[in-house]
């Protein structure tokens, strides 16, 4: 007798239905939002997982997802700006893929990708520059995943083991919205109530991350370090954007037309210069900062707020109210460095280096 899960075919039993995928979330956590045609389940995600670091991914088998994304750094990167399949560089730095099911928007600066199978589809089949280099190459690449464990793997996750570009994104999507991370120092202290997670240092640096002189909490709030969030308790996405007076290059508030934010989507002058906040988690091991990894250290990057932005003789009038400028001691810098630290979840990032070395 088939199990009325089992699809038969030619009178004999297919494959079993996905296995729901399990969050495991700490109690005050909500789930995140998940997109209703592609619901999470554990064959999904490693098929992703698997996808995720093979280089066969990209037109010319040199580039994997994780050639950008390092799970040793907070699957962020070290380079200023990341590099293409072809050796072309891109205009911006790898954005850390942490708790990114929780975004509502995407990429540094993009209102309307508002899912991460929407966003996948930019490193994959975008043309210029070139990143994966899908485009024109799909059957090839498609055909890459014929063999091996592969069919098995999209067969387990979504009952053909055919592969196919819908199914490649569907799968990526699963992996990545997976990433959640949720264990640091000051998870244990404000969460968990223990009150010896942080160190005396550390708390003088929450203070000064929560104070109104710095004004840190205010594009950096919510159990993400980020105003950009949606999940089950918030259906609706909030998508600030803001612009922090990196640059000002003709004394009227422009970026350098290389990359302009916010403004290169909507034309919208008022959108000048403005970037996504970025979640602070794991963000001692992200560096370079800023979108185009301009600042090499948290210690410049808070310099760089203390003093209202760059050109601080003509600020750009663009600049976001919040970035002003504040009197900060060595000491206080120290302690917010350190504050800064504690947002690190090493067990996260163990986890999947392991992973990635198998």
């Amino acid at each position: 007798m088939v199990c009325s899960l089992c699809i038969v075919v030619g009178g004999s039993a297919c494959s079993k239905a996905p296995t729901p995928y399990e969050w495991n979330l700490p109690n005050h956590i909500p789930a995140p939002t998940v997109p209703a045609d592609n619901p999470m389940t554990v064959e999904s995600v490693k098929l992703g997982e698997m996808l995720f670091f093979d280089t066969a991914l990209s037109a010319n088998n040199t580039t994997s997802c994780s050639s950008c994304h390092d799970p040793e750094k907070a699957f962020a990167e070290s380079r200023k700006v990341s590099v293409g399949a072809h050796g072309e560089e891109l205009n911006r730095n790898a954005l850390a893929l942490i708790n990114v099911a929780y975004n509502a928007s995407f990429t540094w600066a993009h209102n309307n990708l508002d899912s991460i199978e929407k966003q996948l589809l930019i490193p994959l089949f975008n043309e210029h520059p070139v990143e994966m280099g899908v485009t024109g190459n799909e059957d090839v690449i498609l055909m890459r995943f014929e063999q091996g464990d592969y069919p098995a793997l999209f067969k387990a996750a979504y009952g053909d083991e055919t592969p196919s570009v819908n199914n490649i994104v569907k799968a990526l999507a699963s992996y990545v919205r997976s990433l959640v991370s949720f264990n640091s120092a000051f998870d244990a202290y404000a969460y968990r109530q223990d009150d010896s997670a942080l160190t005396a240092q550390q708390l003088e640096g929450l203070n000064l991350f929560f104070s109104e002189r710095t004004e840190c909490f205010h594009c950096h709030g919510g159990v993400n370090f980020t105003q950009s969030s949606k999940h089950s308790f918030q259906p609706f996405g909030a998508q600030p954007f803001h612009n922090t007076g990196l640059y000002n290059e003709d004394g009227a508030g422009s970026y350098p037309k290389t990359d302009m934010g916010l403004y290169s989507v909507t034309f919208n002058k008022q959108d000048m210069g403005k970037f996504r906040a970025p979640t602070l988690r794991n963000i001692a091991l992200t560096a370079p900062y800023m979108h185009d990894g301009s600042i090499a250290t948290l210690e410049d990057v808070i310099a760089f707020y203390a003093r209202g932005g760059n050109e601080a003789q003509s600020p750009n009038p663009y600049r976001s109210p919040f970035i002003k400028g504040f009197s900060i001691s060595e000491k206080e810098k120290a302690a917010l460095v350190a504050f800064l630290q504690s947002l690190t979840d090493e067990e996260f990032v163990e986890k999947h280096v392991s992973r990635k070395n198998k």
